[in-house]
Order: C-alpha cells, then structure tokens, then sequence
C-alpha cells in the first residue's frame, strides 16, 4: 500500500523501480519512494528489511539489479554519517586531527595549517563539539563520535546529507542533542534517515518512507502512523 504516490514538494531523489540482490538473496524488490527537497526523510522498518542496503544504492555502493535512483539536480554533494566506522581505538589520532584528514592532503606530521584547523574548529562548533577538538578518538563516548562524524559530513557542504541510525549508542542527552542539530539543518539541506526510533521519525519527520524489503508506504507522519502502515511493516513488532 502505498499512502502518498507523491511529495507535495519537488523531489531530491527519486528511487525507481528499485531492486537490489546480493548473492543468492533478493533484498530489495522493486522499488519506488521520492525524498523530498528540503526538511528530513525518515526510512523506517524491522531489522533486515533494507534500509542500509537502500542507502548503500543511493550512495551508489552496490550495484542494483533494476532500476535507477535519480538525483535532483542531477549533481549532488552527499554527506555520510554511518552507523558505526570499525577504526583502532589506540590510535593516538586527535578529533582535530581526524577532521584534518577529509580537509587537507598535507601529512599529519608536518603539523595542521592554520586554515586547515579554522575550518575544522567551524565545523566542530556546528555540531557542538568544540570542546572535543583535543580529545583522543578512541576516548569518546557514541554520541560524542557520532557528532565528529557528523562534523566530517558537513565539511563537504552537502545538498544532501544521510544519516544510517545516528542514535545508536547514543545517550539520551546525546539523542536529544541530535535531534537539536537536525532540526537547525532542516533549513541547510535536505536530510535522510534511518532510524528504528517511531517517537523521534513521528516528532521531527516531515516525510516518512515504510521499508520491509519493499515499500510499504510513503507519506507525512500523519498519514503513517494513523493508517495500518506501521502493522504491515514491522507484522508482531509493529508495537
């Protein structure tokens, strides 16, 4: 079923007859959503329905069996925020200095410009975390990474910034922190989210897009969640 066949705003992405098939297993089956221009796309659906794999398709990580996703305007500049990035937490390699390799091909070693580290102390400040620029990366709790990571995101001034469970092991602070920041980017660029948090996809989505290996439906969260949408997206689990 699907509740809303279009964004009442022009559309920054459009998913098209999207499938998607890793090895022997078919993930996504057919596929077609729209994520508007402007405010915050929230995807949401059980534990292994696609929702990473869906953003691994826009981000043109696999490859898809059919279909296209295609970008308005047709050039893009994507942000990423992963869910988790695997890194040696021993690693003597500060906040600043993290920041400092996606701004610069200069060797660490050699020290940071002085623009270079500007740029990185704005970019913390965006997200809050000013007072994380000397801290080892391997000492922050998960909603502090998650900001420096969010931080690394923005550095490349995007139209279009994607967010796979930004919340996860995030403290409650940090969780409402977040939710701060995204309501403040609303306004810069257009954002898309997975989450398995209803409350917050309910409160700050201005679109949401029901997942389980296909679309389930797509609409403002009025519409979602005062229609049996959420029943046949998460079956038993949907309370």
């Amino acid at each position: 079923m699907t509740l809303s066949a279009f964004s009442p705003r022009p559309w920054a992405v459009e998913i098209k007859n999207v499938s998607v098939k890793l090895g022997q297993l078919d993930i996504l089956n057919n596929l077609s959503a729209v994520i508007p221009i402007g405010g915050q796309t929230v995807v949401i659906g059980p534990n292994g329905g696609g929702k990473t794999t869906l953003i691994r398709g826009i981000l043109g990580e696999i490859p898809l069996k059919t279909g296209q996703v295609i970008f308005n305007p047709s050039k893009i500049r994507l942000g990423y925020v992963p869910q988790r990035l695997d890194f040696d937490r021993r690693l003597p390699l500060t906040v600043l200095e993290f920041l400092a390799l996606g701004l610069t091909d200069r060797p660490l070693w050699l020290g940071l410009a002085r623009v270079v580290r500007a740029r990185a102390l704005e970019l913390l400040n965006q997200v809050r975390a000013e007072r994380l620029a000397g801290r080892r990366l391997g000492d922050l709790s998960g909603g502090e990474f998650q900001r420096v990571l969010l931080a690394s995101a923005l550095s490349l001034t995007p139209d279009l910034l994607i967010m796979d469970e930004p919340a996860t092991g995030v403290d409650v602070y940090g969780e409402q922190l977040l939710c701060e920041l995204l309501e403040g980017f609303k306004n810069r660029f257009t954002i898309l989210m997975v989450s398995h948090d209803l409350p917050t996809a309910r409160a700050h989505a201005d679109w949401i897009i029901c997942l389980n290996r296909r679309i389930i439906a797509q609409g403002p969260p009025e519409s979602i969640f005062n229609s049996p949408a959420l029943g046949a997206t998460f079956g038993l689990h949907s309370g």
